[in-house]
C-alpha cells in the first residue's frame, strides 16, 4: 500500500508539471481528491489493513492527501498571475506622460442667448431677477388681470399641483413681486423700475415641430414716469440688433393680452428675406416675436404703483423662439433632444 500512495505522488507531479489553464488544473483536483478521486480511493482502503499497518498507511496518505491540497493551490495561484498578465499583455501601451485630452463644451442654445440678451438690458440700466417655477394662482393670474373665468386657467393649459399651486405658465408671474420689490425707490427717488426675469414656462401642449410643454420666456419691465410705447420700441430694437448683428426692424400690430393695454404682437423684419417676401415669413416679410404693450392700470395698482402717476411698458420674449431664429433652427424639439453633436456646435463664439 506504501508503494500506491509513492505512485500516486509521482504521478501527480508529472501531471500537474503539465496543467495549463484552470480548467484543467479543477480537472486534476477532480481526479485526485474528489469523491471518486485516486487518493479518497486509497484511504478508503484502509479498512482492509491491520492496526500497525494502518498508523503508517494513514500518516502517509494524509500527508500526500495535503500535498495535493496544498500544490494545487499554489498552482492555482500560479495561473491566475499568468491569465492575468495575458490580459495585460493585450492591453495598448499608453504613454501616461502625453498631454490629456478634454471634450470641450458648450453652453445650450438657449442658454447663449439668455446670456446674450442679460449682458446687453444690464448694459442698459436693467436688473436681472429670479423667480420661482412653482407660483401661486394669485401670482400668475390674478395679480396679472386674469379672471377667473379665463381660459389660461384651464386644467388643459396650465399644470396644477396638489397643494393648489401651480408650474408658472408665464414669467408674467413675477410682474406682481418686481413691483412691490422696487416701488419703494420708484415713490420715494423717482428711480424707473427696469427689470428683466428669465425662466422656464409650462404649459399642458402636445408636442410638435413649433410646440413644446416646457419653454424659456424672458419678462421686461419699465414703470416710472411719462413711459411710453416709443420706449418700448426703442429696448427691444435696440436688444435685437444686438442679438442678431444687424440692423432690425420692428413693428407692432395690435394685440390682446390681459395685462397690457394697449397690447401688441411686435414683429421683427424677416431675416431671411430682409423684408422681401419668403416662405419663412409666408411671404409677409415679417416674423411674430412677441407679445407687449402698456402695463394694464389694474397690474399696477396690484403692485402698489398708481397708475394716474406712473405708467410702463412690459414684454414678454420667447428665448426658445429667439434662439430658434438666431441659430437657423428650424424645429423646437431638436432643442431638447440632448444630441451633444448637434448643440455642440453652438459655443461662446456664435455671441
Amino acid at each position: 500500500m506504501v508503494d500506491i500512495i509513492s505512485e500516486l505522488s509521482a504521478k501527480f507531479e508529472t501531471e500537474l508539471q503539465n496543467i495549463k489553464n484552470s480548467e484543467e488544473l479543477e480537472n486534476i483536483r477532480v481526479s485526485y481528491l474528489g469523491k471518486k478521486g485516486s487518493v479518497t480511493a486509497a484511504m478508503k482502503e484502509m479498512g482492509k489493513l491491520s492496526a500497525e499497518e494502518k498508523k503508517e498507511f494513514g500518516q502517509k496518505i494524509n500527508l500526500l492527501k495535503n500535498t495535493v491540497a496544498d500544490r494545487i493551490s499554489a498552482k492555482k495561484d500560479e495561473i491566475a498571475a499568468l491569465e492575468l498578465q495575458k490580459e495585460i499583455d493585450k492591453v495598448p501601451e499608453f504613454d501616461i506622460s502625453l498631454p490629456e485630452h478634454f471634450d470641450q463644451g458648450s453652453y445650450h442654445p438657449i442658454t447663449l442667448v439668455q446670456r446674450q440678451c442679460e449682458t446687453i438690458f444690464k448694459s442698459m440700466g436693467f436688473t436681472v431677477e429670479d423667480y420661482s417655477e412653482v407660483v401661486t394662482d394669485y401670482e400668475c393670474f390674478e395679480a396679472v388681470n386674469i379672471p377667473k373665468y379665463h381660459p389660461a386657467r384651464d386644467m388643459q393649459d396650465t399644470y396644477y399641483l396638489e397643494n393648489g399651486q401651480l408650474l408658472k405658465s408665464q414669467t408674467t408671474a413675477a410682474q406682481n413681486a418686481i413691483y412691490k420689490k422696487y416701488r419703494k425707490q420708484l415713490i420715494e427717488n423717482g428711480t424707473p423700475i427696469k427689470a428683466i426675469f428669465p425662466g422656464r414656462c409650462f404649459r399642458n401642449e402636445a408636442t410638435d415641430a413649433c410646440h413644446e410643454n416646457t419653454f424659456f420666456q424672458m419678462e421686461g419691465v419699465m414703470v416710472g414716469k411719462d413711459i411710453s410705447i416709443s420706449n418700448l420700441i426703442y429696448f427691444m430694437k435696440t436688444m435685437l440688433s444686438e442679438v442678431f448683428r444687424r440692423d432690425i426692424k420692428v413693428r407692432l400690430r395690435p394685440g390682446f393680452f390681459p395685462f397690457v393695454e394697449p397690447g401688441f404682437e411686435l414683429d421683427i423684419n424677416c431675416l431671411n428675406c430682409g423684408g422681401k417676401g419668403c416662405p419663412s415669413c409666408k411671404h409677409s416679410g415679417w416674423l411674430e416675436l412677441c407679445p407687449c404693450g402698456m402695463v394694464h392700470p389694474k397690474v399696477l395698482e396690484e403692485g402698489g404703483i398708481d397708475p394716474e402717476k406712473y405708467t410702463g411698458f412690459a414684454f414678454g420674449l420667447g428665448l426658445t423662439r429667439l434662439a430658434m431664429m438666431k441659430y437657423g433652427i428650424k424645429d423646437i424639439r431638436d432643442l431638447n433632444s440632448g444630441n451633444l453633436s448637434s448643440l455642440a456646435q453652438f459655443t461662446d463664439d456664435e455671441q
